[in-house]
């Protein structure tokens, strides 16, 4: 359905289909984020990540009840929503210009000009880096609250003992008065340089998932799929496809840009100066985030490129069931739109 639904309503699935997979997995990025933020002596191995992090599940409810797992997940789903919607319709937005040639892209193609032009994956790449820098830009601010909000919540509940006295909780008031306070108005796009290249995080995705309904329909009779509505021949993926097309899609792209997904979360999150000082504190096995900028660390501590994959795990875990979701609800919605409008033309 990507490529040939109108942009609104590309838009609209696509954000009710993220709001969705960030119910489902909001108390795993929760822990994420602490798992990230955490001194470099922790977290050592894929199995010690997983344990961590079903650690401070436990712990957040033990000590808070179910409700704390959900903490700020008004901000952080208005951020993903609004992200979401801008990315989706500007990129279904661009691409519908490309098929019509109406944006200047050289065609592969020898033997005349088609009418409609096939974007090759570099392209996908191109209208999806665009798309996700203009919808980063404008959720970033509400990323920025959601994610101090989140590092304070696990923080709380990881450094304090069951009978002391912990700080109360931070509303987003609260949060973004203490984020201007340190830092000013441009405090609320802090990172946002590494944000631009992190654009290509969804912009990859979607192109391996657009790669995968291609090779999709490889094994599919290709005149059942083109059709007018469908001339590149890209199979509708089933629900169970879908998941899976999108969580390897996702993973594929996290492994390639983990230590810049790292070093947002650590930047954002402490009072670091610059990209270069948190990625060479996590590869020297300092901690940015507790302001402990050791002479001397400890001899468990991740050094390395080990330390630049810190929380690899549980980000990989979080962006398969996140990603699988989104383009499974998001396929759906899109499926039964599109069932709606041909009932619809029946009846008429």
């Amino acid at each position: 359905m990507t490529s040939s639904l109108p942009p609104l309503v590309q838009a609209f699935s696509g954000a009710i289909g993220s709001a969705s997979a960030n119910i489902l997995t909001y108390p795993l990025d929760l822990v994420t984020t602490r798992v990230q933020l955490d001194p470099p002596d922790k977290s050592r191995t894929w199995r010690k990540e997983i344990h961590r992090a079903s650690y401070l599940l436990r712990n957040i409810t033990r000590r808070d009840g179910f409700s704390a797992l959900y903490g700020g997940i008004l901000t952080d789903t208005g951020a993903m929503v609004l992200s979401s919607f801008l990315y989706f319709y500007v990129y279904s937005f661009l691409r519908s210009l490309a098929t019509k040639r109406l944006v200047p892209f050289r065609s592969s193609s020898r033997a005349g000009i088609s009418p409609i032009h096939k974007p090759s994956m570099a392209e996908e790449l191109v209208l999806g880096f665009i798309a996700g820098v203009l919808s980063r830009a404008v959720s970033t601010p509400l990323s920025m609250i959601s994610l101090r909000l989140r590092a304070e919540e696990t923080a709380d509940k990881d450094s304090y003992e069951e009978n002391e006295a912990r700080p109360p909780r931070n509303s987003v008031v609260g949060a973004a008065r203490s984020i201007y306070k340190e830092h000013g108005l441009i405090g609320f796009w802090r990172g946002f340089q590494t944000t631009v290249t992190l654009s290509l995080n969804p912009s990859i995705t979607l192109a391996f998932f657009q790669l995968f309904r291609r090779l999709l329909a490889l094994f599919e009779r290709r005149s059942r799929f083109a059709t007018k509505s469908n001339p590149f021949g890209q199979a509708n993926p089933t629900p169970l496809q879908a998941f899976f097309g999108a969580a390897i899609s996702n993973s594929i792209t996290v492994c390639v840009l983990y230590p810049l997904i790292l070093a947002k979360t650590r930047l954002q999150a402490s009072s670091a100066t610059s990209l270069q000082e948190v990625i060479n504190d996590a590869y020297n096995g300092l901690d940015t985030y507790s302001h402990k900028h050791q002479e001397m660390r400890t001899s468990d501590a991740i050094v390395g490129i080990s330390g630049l994959y810190r929380g690899l795990w549980v980000q990989l875990l979080k962006g398969i069931l996140n990603q699988g979701v989104t383009f499974t609800v998001k396929g759906r919605i899109e499926e039964m739109i599109v069932k709606a409008y041909l009932y619809r033309r029946r009846c008429t």
